[in-house]
């Protein structure tokens, strides 16, 4: 979706982003990165239709106009907060012409607050909310290389979510809990089930990441 507001407010969030301070190697690190701002210029510069109709006026030829591209910001942010948040990490890297797996550990939290990588006028986020917050009940992880491996799960077997209910229901949540979700954490490997601590699961090395909203 192409934002077309004030500019002094387009690139606004719910939570200010510039306090983050993102530690390396963190999925706060990697959503930073991923949302900051770009400057588009030279061969990446933008095509304007109202500078275009400017330069050309509104009764040439259009075969005869010459198409004005401009500099401009460009920003990839949240609009709609999703119910159910799922992070896929790219585990893959370009060596000459072979692919190589990323081991690196990626450090993620039990509740994760998305407001910092929101607009300001994310449309499912109560007016004056200053975050967005996730709690973790499932990871996804490979061990191996590109060429064999073996994926397991860690799932957290928990009560109810009545936070996510009044989402799924009614379209708002009426909680402010803060704190994730109770339950019990288990590691899945094809037909062996264990159950493991919460300390076990964040030091996985995660591939993809699943959280249910509680704010």
């Amino acid at each position: 979706e192409v934002s077309t507001d004030d500019p002094e407010t387009a690139f606004c969030t719910l939570a200010n982003r510039e306090q983050l301070n993102p530690e390396e190697d963190s999925i706060h690190h990697c959503l930073y990165q991923f949302t900051c701002n770009e400057t588009l210029t030279e061969t990446n510069k933008l095509l304007c239709d109202v500078c275009t109709q400017r330069h050309c006026g509104p009764k040439n030829n259009i075969s005869e106009k010459k198409y004005v591209y401009t500099n401009a910001k460009k920003q990839m942010l949240i609009s709609l907060a999703p119910l159910i948040l799922t992070l896929h990490l790219k585990r893959f890297q370009q060596a000459g012409f072979n692919l190589q797996k990323v081991n690196r550990h990626i450090k993620f939290p039990e509740v994760i607050d998305l407001a910092p990588f929101c607009t300001a006028k994310c449309k499912n986020v109560a007016e004056g909310n200053t975050k967005v917050l996730y709690s973790l009940y499932g990871v996804v992880e490979h061990c191996g290389t590109m060429r064999s491996g073996h994926y397991t799960a860690y799932v957290k077997m928990r009560a109810l979510n009545n936070h996510l209910s009044d989402l799924v229901l009614q379209g708002q949540s009426q909680g402010s809990e803060t704190e994730p979700v109770k339950g019990q954490w288990f590691h899945i490997s094809d037909t062996h089930v264990q159950p493991v601590s919460v300390s076990k699961v964040l030091s996985s090395q995660a591939y993809l990441l699943f959280y249910e909203r509680l704010l």
